[in-house]
């Protein structure tokens, strides 16, 4: 099966925090995606790569923080994070990578 280079630019990485292994246990899986990037895609990307079928996608946007860098103000970037609930009996392993 060959994979479509453009469903890794859909789903850029798996995030591992506490929350993220919380919402695991309730068969959920949270992935970076690009900004820009909406739910249907999202939904697209995740089946065909990972095959399994997907219940319901939820998505956050996190504006970047204005920070100081070595003394100049920045920003930091942008991240919008996808939850992504599976049906009954799908799960992904995160931690063996894609």
């Amino acid at each position: 099966m060959s994979v479509k280079p453009e469903l890794y630019d859909v789903i850029r990485k798996p995030i591992i925090t506490e929350k993220a292994t919380m919402a695991s246990e309730a068969g959920a899986v949270v992935f970076e995606v690009g900004v820009d990037t909406t739910k249907p895609q999202i939904k697209e990307a995740v089946e065909a790569l990972f095959n399994v079928k997907v219940k319901a996608v939820n998505t956050v946007l996190t504006k970047g923080k204005v920070k100081k860098f070595r003394g100049r103000p920045g920003k930091r970037r942008d991240v919008k994070k996808a939850y992504v609930t599976l049906v009954e009996g799908n799960t992904i392993d995160v931690t063996t990578g894609l």
